[in-house]
């Protein structure tokens, strides 16, 4: 029941239609019979700075940023958190009395799926794609300690430039390529991300970058596509007797990064991915 004391968190993001965040925050929310409400908010380019102002003025408490908007929506708050620098996006909004605060739960949530089955620490990680997602995950695994970090991408341009943003402001060793490397990284590589939309909905059976024959069994993958929840890349990986990490793992962590931003409580991990696994079948 919603009333004058609901406390109103949600997304900002262009679209927005398809985000699985109102299912499961609300399921979150539900489970702890807090007084909260998580709303989808569709909101234009144009329209960024108003959405900011105006949230601030309705008194929203929350918000999390999505495509297109987790860079330029910087330059409207107040202060951000040493991930969020380092990345230079932010994917979570917290709106106090003292300020508007930003925070990237990406990376972390990434980092925190991979933790349950794995170490970072000396490890070496073969990043597939140069986009915003490989980006925070990138930093966040350098920050964690990675031996070297590896990012190949169809435009080589952008796997170096951030390859060289990584090695400057971390010192962690960080080289880059072209996809064609794949074969040859791969071999004495620990976790496998693949952070390219290959696969994803609706072009499920889209040819993976990575097959069987080229990974061994003591390889993790983990794919960030969360739609289908088993990938053709992880179809390989299982082949390949790899352990899989489903991007169901890293939306479920993000968010309950977030969950805990806003209510200050830990999030009920396992509620929340039933709600996002009921909503993917």
């Amino acid at each position: 029941m919603i009333t004058g004391k609901t406390k109103v968190v949600g997304v900002i993001g262009d679209p927005v239609e398809h985000s699985l965040s109102p299912v499961m925050h609300n399921a979150a929310f539900e489970y702890y019979g807090l007084d909260y409400v998580y709303v989808p908010f569709h909101v234009k380019k144009e329209n960024l700075k108003d959405a900011i102002k105006g949230s601030k003025a309705l008194n929203i408490k929350g918000l999390n940023v999505t495509i297109p908007h987790k860079r330029n929506v910087i330059k409207y708050l107040d202060w951000i958190d040493d991930a969020a620098k380092l990345i230079g996006a932010i994917n979570t909004i917290k709106f106090e009395d003292d300020g508007i605060k930003g925070f990237n739960t990406d990376g972390k949530g990434a980092v925190m799926a991979l933790k349950e089955v794995t170490e970072i620490k000396n490890k070496k990680i073969l990043i597939l794609g140069a986009g915003g997602a490989a980006r925070a995950v990138a930093f966040q695994l350098a920050l964690e300690g990675a031996k070297n970090i590896c990012i190949l991408n169809r435009t080589v341009e952008k796997a170096e430039e951030l390859a060289k943003d990584i090695n400057k402001k971390t010192g962690v060793k960080t080289n880059s390529g072209s996809l064609e490397l794949i074969e040859k990284e791969i071999k004495d590589t620990d976790i496998l991300i693949d952070a390219t939309p290959v696969g994803m909905y609706p072009n499920v059976n889209q040819e993976p970058l990575v097959k069987a024959e080229m990974m061994h069994e003591n390889l993790i993958v983990n794919d960030l596509v969360y739609n289908p929840i088993k990938t053709t890349l992880l179809k390989e990986a299982e082949k390949a007797g790899a352990k899989t990490i489903s991007g169901v793992e890293m939306l479920v962590y993000q968010g309950a990064e977030a969950f805990k931003i806003w209510t200050g409580m830990e999030a009920p991990i396992d509620v929340m991915r039933q709600s996002v696994l009921k909503e993917l079948k």
